[in-house]
């Protein structure tokens, strides 16, 4: 199962780069591979330096491997994250209850078809209402792609700052917190009604999250803004559920703000989305449980005898599992601190090492330094774009299912 998922991923990025190379809009093979991967990872990091002077016909492609990734981890979260811990079943459990093996049950199949008919219905919700904004079909579309599979591949050289109108952006906006958000809720919302989300922890947590970075950017920013009316709450909330959610979208130059709001920023890359959601980074419910888990330890040191199990949607989290997710951060962290070193071995400057590892490791697109909200990774070298591409893949397969295949053991059952 991970064989096939990892190489899954792999050979529709080899097969989907010849477009760009082909029509000459991207020559070189390794552009066009981090591009396409960064597509289909729902990265949205760029090699392009004009967007604009791409055809259109390119541009939709691009922004379209976007939309199929999405999907693809919709899929992924039910076929292949059981083995994970907290992951697949763990998540959606109302609809499947235990883990599964490779082999998908009708049950698990019905699930992925579901959350699809989900994924689908919200996107062609947005596309209408970017079009009643007054975008064209075509840059309707590929804004959609981009903010439903929280990818980030945008139209325009300056990303959604190009479309200046509120409504445009708060759409946007809204359409990027539900996709950051856990599918399987967004399905349940349908029968049970808004009960469902405010019952579901994550989900409060994710929105807290989001509410308290807002709140202190808003405030950290006061020498930039010019008002702090409607304009600036705007942009705020736009950069924090952009990159929260690993989206990427730009509708401001985050990199003249604060560096308190920067460091925000940096931070929301390693927290992601919600699990369940096209999201990337470590995922809210992670964060959640070692949160919980670190209480409980504290509890235990407090009261030696008592047994503080860790708790989450009413159930208790096998201790297995909360040391699963553990582990997890843990490589999480070694593997940033690792790719970090290497960029910087290239000579590049701590902001733009931290940035660009944070910023393809967790899915999210655009960093700090050289590849800040209107930079782009075209000056790296060639074995640097390789080892980015890598690091976009492990983040977007959730580590494990990529290393696993460096283990001889594993090709040896």
């Amino acid at each position: 199962g991970f064989a096939i998922v990892t190489f899954g991923w792999l050979l529709a990025s080899a097969f989907g780069a010849l477009p760009f190379v082909f029509s000459g809009a991207v020559p070189s093979y390794t552009d066009a591979f981090f591009e396409t991967i960064s597509g289909f990872t729902t990265t949205g990091a760029t090699i392009l330096t004009d967007i604009e002077a791409v055809p259109s016909g390119i541009l939709f492609w691009r922004s379209f491997t976007h939309w199929l990734g999405g999907m693809g981890i919709i899929l992924l979260s039910l076929a292949i994250l059981p083995f994970l811990g907290v992951g697949g079943m763990q998540l959606f459990k109302a609809e499947v209850p235990g883990p599964v093996a490779d082999k998908l049950t009708p049950r698990v199949t019905q699930t992925a078809k579901i959350l699809w008919a989900v994924y689908i219905l919200l996107s062609v919700a947005e596309t209408a209402l970017l079009m009643l904004g007054g975008l064209s079909l075509f840059d309707a579309l590929c804004q959609t792609f981009g903010t439903m599979a929280t990818g980030g591949f945008s139209t325009k050289n300056a990303s959604i700052a190009a479309f200046p109108s509120p409504f445009v952006q708060w759409v946007i906006i809204i359409f990027m917190f539900l996709a950051g958000a856990n599918f399987a809720l967004h399905y349940r919302f349908a029968f049970r009604g808004w009960k469902i989300y405010r019952d579901d922890r994550e989900f409060l947590v994710y929105v807290t999250i989001i509410g308290l970075a807002s709140a202190l950017i808003y405030v950290a920013n006061t020498g930039v803004w010019r008002n702090f009316g409607e304009p600036a709450i705007r942009d705020t909330v736009f950069q924090v559920v952009s990159i929260q959610t690993t989206t990427g979208f730009i509708t401001a130059d985050y990199e003249q703000w604060p560096m308190l709001s920067q460091l925000v920023l940096f931070l929301l890359m390693f927290v992601g989305g919600s699990a369940g959601s096209t999201g990337g980074g470590i995922k809210v419910l992670r964060i959640y449980l070692l949160l919980k888990f670190v209480l409980a330890e504290f509890s235990r040191l407090l009261h030696p005898h008592a047994i503080i199990p860790v708790r989450v949607r009413q159930q208790t989290i096998p201790r297995d599992v909360v040391m699963n997710v553990l582990g997890f951060f843990v490589l999480y962290i070694l593997i940033f601190a690792g790719g970090t070193l290497l960029i910087a071995a290239m000579g590049y400057d701590v902001a733009t090492s931290f940035g660009a590892v944070a910023a393809t490791l967790g899915n999210v697109g655009p960093g700090l330094g050289e590849v800040g909200a209107i930079d782009n990774y075209a000056h790296f070298p060639p074995i640097g774009k390789w080892i980015l591409s890598f690091f976009m893949l492990l983040g977007r397969l959730e580590l494990y299912t990529v290393l696993i295949l460096f283990v001889p053991a594993y090709w040896r059952r």
